[in-house]
């Protein structure tokens, strides 16, 4: 099974970068978010076109937005009305095998990494308590979950181009990564792209637009994420950063992980 996560960062704006992408790779599960199409708008026929013939779509306009395609059958679960807010920020699916699979958008968080002056970096971290809440409610030895999406904080020290320069800068705060460590803690997470990258390597799935040659400045963070619970740590295969999908004509600003496995779902 090849999974792969992307924020796409407004999907009809990326189709030719996506058809490519598909083409070279061949996935049978694409995470998107931050899609920016309501569920009437997403242009479901090109994906269809694809090979995806099951999908779930949670969008709004302009903003935010999730969705899964699948070449197996997927089953929708219920989830939580996160901060009590419907911006379309989660999709919970279950496969045929018992495999569940979650794809998150969790907020960016503004500038100001004060909850006190920032609405948005507060909503940040109650978003993030939240869902550790959640899943620690679920915790089970047996529990097969996958979790993928722009978690928008970049943990560990080479996860950021600047561990010193960015300490202050919202994505890599310290109070954004205790309320990450949190979220891994609530399940026992693996984070699976470590699991092939040693943290003392760095690794990057975002570059700014502002750099006019993003390769050679390489001012990158990872803020795109695979967790998986232990019980599917022995089914990881490899995995992918696809940096050309960041060099296409008018890329998104993230470039897609992927990740394979050793599951049929």
């Amino acid at each position: 099974m090849r999974l792969v996560t992307w924020n796409i960062n407004s999907v009809r704006a990326r189709l030719a970068p996506i058809e490519t992408f598909i083409k070279t790779h061949d996935p049978d599960i694409l995470c998107l978010q931050e899609t920016k199409a309501t569920d009437n708008d997403f242009p479901l026929k090109f994906f269809l076109k694809q090979g995806f013939e099951h999908y779930e779509i949670a969008g709004q306009k302009s903003y935010n937005g999730v969705a899964i395609f699948s070449k197996y059958p997927i089953t929708k679960l219920d989830a939580p009305r996160w901060c009590d807010k419907d911006d379309k920020r989660h999709l919970a699916v279950r496969f045929d095998n018992g495999t569940v699979l979650h794809n998150f958008y969790i907020p960016a968080g503004g500038d100001i990494p004060d909850p006190e002056q920032n609405d948005k970096f507060a909503h940040k971290l109650a978003f993030m308590t939240e869902v550790s809440a959640w899943f620690k409610e679920q915790q089970a030895d047996n529990n097969k979950f996958i979790l993928v999406g722009d978690l928008n904080v970049a943990p560990l020290e080479n996860d950021v181009w600047s561990h010193k320069q960015l300490l202050k800068v919202v994505s890599h705060t310290p109070t954004e990564v205790d309320h990450m460590d949190e979220m891994m803690a609530s399940h026992d997470w693996i984070d699976a792209m470590r699991h092939f990258v040693p943290g003392t390597e760095r690794l990057y799935s975002w570059w700014s637009y502002r750099a006019r040659d993003w390769r050679k400045s390489n001012k990158g963070r990872r803020l795109d994420h695979i967790w998986v619970t232990p019980a599917l740590k022995p089914a990881l295969q490899s995995m992918t950063i696809d940096l050309a999908a960041r060099d296409a004509e008018k890329p998104s600003d993230h470039a897609p992980v992927i990740m394979d496995f050793d599951l049929i779902p």
